[in-house]
């Protein structure tokens, strides 16, 4: 099983936890991973692109010149596709880009990137991640006292409104519940920071 060190909010070491096997110590599985990723972004789309079409630009009623005789290519629309303002040919209309996947593949997603962090050492587990009042500056050097100044993903075991808007405004920092925490956020980010009851939640919900 894996150990990491537990630390405070002022980045001294104050314990050591071991993680369960069953979340933090499987092989990767780059293929499930890889898919849930791609099921991600899909999900975020907004699919609100459109394009006219030739029936719905202006203009165009009048047949431009006769069929034949002129020695032209024949023509039907001023608003066909080839012509400059017709309309586009097999552009993208509204559309709904999501869809959805297997829970186990999207489990062992999760478990995979755990894992993942794991084995790169990327998790920092702290004891009690929480703050007094709604600092930035204050969450700013917790970060750079832990070593986690690039880009972070902060978990908590539940909603802490203290953490999240001291969180918000710097850049490359998100914060996550979790139970709700995403394959994608975790592998987006540099650094894993976790509170030492969320290690608990999370175990308690995956290790089974």
């Amino acid at each position: 099983m894996p150990n990491v060190k537990v630390y405070d909010m002022k980045g001294s070491e104050v314990g050591e936890i071991t993680l369960s096997d069953a979340v933090f110590g499987i092989e990767p599985n780059e293929n499930a991973i890889h898919a849930v990723v791609k099921n991600h972004l899909a999900n975020l789309r907004q699919g609100t692109q459109s394009t006219l079409t030739r029936a719905e630009v202006s203009g165009g009623g009048a047949k431009p010149w006769r069929q034949k005789g002129t020695g032209r290519a024949r023509q039907g629309s001023t608003r066909s596709p080839q012509w400059t303002h017709g309309g586009i040919a097999f552009g993208p209309k509204p559309r709904d880009y999501s869809y959805r996947l297997n829970k186990k593949v999207r489990r062992l997603a999760i478990l995979s990137a755990l894992s993942a962090k794991a084995a790169s050492g990327d998790i920092i587990v702290i004891e009690n991640l929480n703050l007094d009042e709604i600092k930035t500056k204050t969450f700013a050097e917790f970060l750079k006292a832990v070593d986690a100044e690039r880009k972070s993903l902060v978990v908590t075991p539940e909603t802490r409104e203290n953490i999240v808007k001291s969180a918000r405004n710097i850049k490359g920092v998100k914060t996550a519940v979790s139970g709700v925490i995403n394959v994608y956020d975790i592998l987006n980010a540099d650094k894993f920071i976790v509170d030492k009851d969320a290690v608990k939640k999370i175990e308690e919900v995956y290790a089974q």
